[in-house]
């Protein structure tokens, strides 16, 4: 189920890397997702209901997830420039421990 939040949404979303990408077939027998595709976007939130002029950065994130029957499902969110900073340290730290095996 594609799920779209408001560009002034301010809610923290967090995933494990495990919900939004699982490995190759050939190294898990049981997988039951698949990353087909990522896209990004940066935009500005500049209004809500609420606040008149919010002018807040935000990432969005569009995922397309195959199951294990090749369904797809679109996922969506978006987080905040340091949600998005902590994210992108936690890949780097995942990239470094790639490098060793």
């Amino acid at each position: 189920m594609e799920r779209e939040m408001a560009a002034d949404s301010q809610t923290p979303v967090e995933f494990t890397m495990e919900e939004l990408c699982q490995p190759p077939l050939e190294a898990k027998s049981e997988v039951t997702n698949k990353l087909l595709d990522l896209q990004w976007k940066m935009g500005m939130a500049v209004s809500s209901d609420n606040c008149r002029s919010l002018k807040s950065p935000y990432v969005a994130l569009m995922l397309k997830v195959a199951d294990q029957s090749g369904q797809i499902t679109n996922k969506s969110f978006e987080m905040t420039i340091p949600q998005f900073q902590h994210f992108f340290k936690q890949l780097k730290e995942m990239a470094a421990v790639i490098e060793t095996v």
